[in-house]
C-alpha cells in the first residue's frame, strides 16, 4: 500500500491484477477516451502490466497505482496515478474506473492523494494531465483539481488532438 483515503486504497499493481486490470482497460469509457490497449486476455493484462505499469515502478519510482474500495472488502474498481512520458514534458496524471463507480467523487479522492504523494513522496514540482476533447467529465474534474488548461496537441501522433493541462503543486 503506498496510500490511503477516506473510502479507498492505493496501491501498487501486482501481475496478479490481470484479470482486474483487464476488465478496467476494457470499459467502455476507457476504450472511448483513454483507447484500447487491445488487452483481449488475461495473458495480455499480466503482458502489459509487467511491461509497462510495474516496469514504470522500476523506471520512474511511480506509476499507475489499483484503487480498492475499503468498504466492499478491497475490491478493484479503478486506477490513478502518474507517469513519465517521453511524448510530454512533464509527469502527467491519469485515471480511470469501472463504470458502475464513475461519477461516485472516487476521481476527486484518489487524484488529490496522488498529486499529494507527487509534491512529498516524489518531489514533483509541475504535473501535467492530457485528455480527450469530448471526455467533459474528466475535464470537470481536472479544473477542480486546480488544472489549468494550456493547449491543443498531439502527442502520439494519432488524428486526434488532445487538450493539455497543468498544474504547479
Amino acid at each position: 500500500m503506498i496510500g490511503e483515503t477516506e473510502r479507498l486504497i492505493i496501491s501498487e499493481f501486482k501481475i496478479e491484477d490481470a484479470p482486474f486490470f483487464l476488465k478496467l482497460t476494457n470499459s467502455p469509457n476507457c476504450i472511448k477516451y483513454i483507447g484500447d490497449k487491445n488487452l483481449r486476455s488475461i495473458d495480455d493484462a499480466e503482458k502489459y502490466l509487467k511491461t509497462k505499469t510495474i516496469k514504470g515502478y522500476i523506471d520512474f519510482g511511480f506509476g499507475f497505482y489499483k484503487l480498492e474500495l475499503k468498504s466492499e472488502n478491497n475490491k478493484p474498481i479503478g486506477t490513478c496515478g502518474f507517469t513519465k512520458r517521453q511524448e510530454l514534458e512533464y509527469a502527467d496524471i491519469g485515471f480511470a474506473f469501472l463504470q458502475e463507480y464513475e461519477g461516485k467523487g472516487f476521481g476527486y479522492e484518489s487524484s488529490t492523494a496522488i498529486l499529494k504523494l507527487a509534491k512529498e513522496k516524489f518531489k514533483v514540482d509541475i504535473i501535467s494531465a492530457i485528455v480527450n476533447q469530448q471526455n467533459t467529465n474528466s475535464i470537470k474534474l481536472l479544473e477542480k483539481l486546480g488544472f489549468i488548461y494550456k493547449k491543443q496537441i498531439n502527442p502520439f501522433e494519432e488524428d486526434k488532438e488532445l487538450l493539455l493541462f497543468a498544474k504547479t503543486l
